[in-house]
């Protein structure tokens, strides 16, 4: 355990966030989310939901500012629907440490697929929601 770092950041994943340059993309991916088909680079965060790894994560992880959306997730497919619950509660916990970040931008699942293979990684959580996949955009770094 380290100081200041949440206990749901394991070692693989903070090291992980720490290889991350400017520009990568990180998705934390729901529980059925084909991770491994998509990204050679998966870290597992099974029996963790993704608001609270938000939460966690986003003390460490700068936004990118640069991009008129730094948050991504997927739209629903055509004929199905979305719980607003589950946006609201990923905003919850991003609003703690990034209160004025443009909305999340909803793309179809497809080119969502297409991002997660491009991803520097995958995380894959025990988030159960439907359409509970996010992905994240690291900014640059402020210097201290």
């Amino acid at each position: 355990m380290l100081k200041g770092i949440s206990p749901l950041i394991s070692p693989e994943l903070l090291a992980t966030l720490a290889r991350m340059g400017h520009g990568d993309e990180i998705v934390l991916a729901d529980a059925h989310f084909p991770g491994e088909t998509f990204n050679c680079n998966v870290v597992r965060a099974d029996g963790l939901k993704i608001s609270d790894l938000l939460e966690a994560i986003l003390p460490l992880f700068e936004l990118d500012s640069y991009v008129p959306h730094p948050l991504v997730m997927m739209a629903a497919v055509e004929g199905d629907t979305l719980d607003p619950e589950v946006e609201k509660s990923y905003l919850e916990s991003i609003h703690k440490t990034n209160p004025n970040v443009a909305p999340i931008e909803r793309i179809g699942r497809l080119e969502f697929y297409e991002r997660a293979k491009k991803a520097f990684v995958v995380l894959m959580t025990g988030e159960t929601a439907k359409y509970g996949n996010i992905l994240l955009k690291k900014g640059v770094t402020p210097s201290i």
